[in-house]
């Protein structure tokens, strides 16, 4: 049967699928505390009070990609390099979503301008992995090796995109609304076109690596074209709208530590 839990399963069970799977996540995460360390680093004098909260996601972020290949190292596997095709984060940056990596290595002040394209990044990426973490959630909370490792991961996703609900909403507040709505709209769009692509990218990885059909390739990839359809039509709107989190200053503390998998 095919089904999400079935294939995720499938990937999981197999080294070779997962070795790739954990790879891909670890980069990701990893780039990502990157990104934030930098903005935390050099958002503006006016905008200090946000600096510890980015600094909070951007460790939350590292302590996902240790995570990740903490997962590797208890198979006693190594991770692989991640295929350019494969690579969300990078592929987001040169689609010009979020703040470019130029930027974030020079050693210049951030505008406000900049701080709200970041948190509009987050808002939309911080969505769809939200979602993911959700689906893992509901398949593999209780997974030996998984389980632990998904809930707080998870319990992350949604305090990052808690936060970025909030800060956002303070802004619009501010005055900035126009262009919050409208960045929100590109990086939406953007993000759907990109996530749809790897998606392709890292499917067609796993079929090669698991020996699938090519009518089983062809339907999974007719799946992520029908999800593109969908959300090009109307989902991406879910990824821009605004609301009060129920859970508010979601980034207030310090960062929970990485649970121990070993």
């Amino acid at each position: 049967m095919l089904s999400a839990k079935s294939l995720f399963q499938e990937i999981l069970d197999n080294d070779e699928s997962f070795r790739l799977f954990c790879s891909i996540a670890a980069s990701g995460e990893s780039q990502g505390g990157w990104e934030n360390a930098r903005i935390a680093a050099l958002v503006p004098r006016s905008e200090r009070a946000l600096a510890p909260k980015i600094t909070r996601h951007g460790a939350d972020e590292d302590k996902h990609g240790r995570i990740f290949n903490a997962l590797l190292k208890k198979r006693g596997l190594e991770p692989v390099e991640v295929p350019p095709e494969t690579d969300y984060t990078m592929l987001l940056e040169r689609h010009g979503i979020g703040l470019a990596h130029e930027k974030l290595k020079a050693d210049q002040p951030l505008t406000v301008r900049d701080v709200i394209t970041y948190l509009a990044h987050s808002r939309v990426t911080e969505q769809r992995a939200a979602e993911q973490m959700a689906m893992l959630l509901k398949y593999f909370a209780d997974h030996p090796d998984l389980g632990r490792a998904v809930r707080m991961i998870s319990a992350d996703e949604d305090n990052h995109l808690a936060y970025s609900h909030e800060e956002l909403l303070r802004y619009a507040a501010a005055g900035h609304g126009p262009y919050i709505r409208r960045t929100l709209r590109q990086c939406a769009h953007a993000e759907i076109r990109v996530h749809r692509d790897v998606s392709l990218a890292v499917m067609a990885r796993m079929g090669r690596i698991l020996g699938w059909s090519r009518a089983r390739s062809a339907l999974l990839a007719a799946g992520i074209h029908a999800m593109y359809a969908a959300e090009r039509l109307a989902g991406w709107r879910r990824m821009v709208t605004l609301r009060t989190p129920e859970r508010r200053d979601a980034l207030g503390g310090p960062a929970t530590a990485a649970p121990e998998l070993a």
